[in-house]
């Protein structure tokens, strides 16, 4: 199992002006990572086409892979036949950046009316539609699609199993984030082991967990059912980092595992402790 950088990881230096996407690849690489994957900024879509073919360039020119790419979706706040056309150029930016691999969200929880959509079930096949259909289109470009639990709405393991058995398609995947289960009041270990079989990606990701009704201070926030949650280092926070990975090994997976780090810390200092502590957890897996 090797260990890529997620480029949401170094969002602290982007914002405060010390790097730019450009410099995430020659960073990642000193840290002592083995590839990267990209995340979807606000680029419009003619800077990103521009950025993927640099991108490429530079992982080629520093032997750093892509692993894969983000991106956000939403299929029942927005109109799915314009989705599933927008994400088919997302696929395309993937190509250009030398990846196999896409993520797209599923939903916010929200429709077209901008209502909260009171039953997941009642989502569920028009976001299995969005997500079969662009995975049918990136098949056809060599890129293996892929959702995460992300996002509160799909993020337990539960509903995102639903998705993944109900889209049934070959080139559909899971991105695995560990640490994301939490967000659903949802045990990451117990979870985990619902999501290995169809694991595709993952991400090693920790928090730090206070009770319900605990205050949550500044650089907090909290879970669906109400518990303040801030991003950790990963192995210092309340995610059993090390038995997830194991049980990612033990259903077979052996992709690359993409490390995220949100927390209040220095983002390098906390990308390379967290690097140092996912790398003893898979070497003990």
């Amino acid at each position: 199992m090797k260990v890529a950088a997620s480029s949401y990881s170094f969002s602290q230096a982007m914002r405060d002006g010390r790097m730019t996407m450009l410099d995430v690849l020659p960073k990642a690489k000193e840290l002592g990572f083995d590839g990267v994957e990209i995340v979807r900024g606000n680029q419009s879509d003619e800077e990103m086409r521009a950025l993927a073919k640099e991108l490429n360039r530079q992982s080629k020119e520093l032997d750093m892979p892509i692993v894969a790419y983000l991106v956000g979706a939403d299929f029942t706040a927005k109109d799915v036949d314009a989705e599933v056309e927008r994400l088919k150029g997302e696929v395309e930016i993937a190509v250009l950046l030398g990846t196999d691999k896409m993520r797209h969200d599923t939903s916010s929880g929200m429709d077209q009316q901008g209502q909260p959509i009171a039953r997941f079930e009642d989502a569920l096949e028009r976001i299995a539609d969005g997500c079969r259909r662009v995975t049918e289109y990136a098949a056809g470009l060599g890129v293996h699609t892929m959702s995460e639990n992300h996002g509160f709405f799909a993020q337990d393991s539960h509903r995102v199993k639903a998705i993944m058995d109900t889209v049934g398609h070959k080139n559909y995947g899971w991105l695995v984030d560990i640490g994301n289960f939490l967000c659903a009041d949802e045990d990451p270990a117990s979870a985990v082991k619902v999501g290995a079989p169809y694991a595709v990606h993952a991400h090693a990701k920790d928090f730090h967990v206070k009770n319900v009704g605990e205050e949550a201070p500044e650089g907090w926030f909290k879970s669906r059912g109400g518990k303040p949650l801030c991003g950790a280092i990963v192995g210092e926070g309340q995610v059993p980092v090390a038995e997830c990975v194991k049980l990612l090994k033990d259903a077979g997976y052996d992709g690359f595992i993409s490390l995220e780090f949100e927390g209040l810390e220095d983002c390098i200092e906390g990308l390379s402790k967290g690097l140092a502590n996912l790398r003893r957890f898979i070497a003990q897996a």
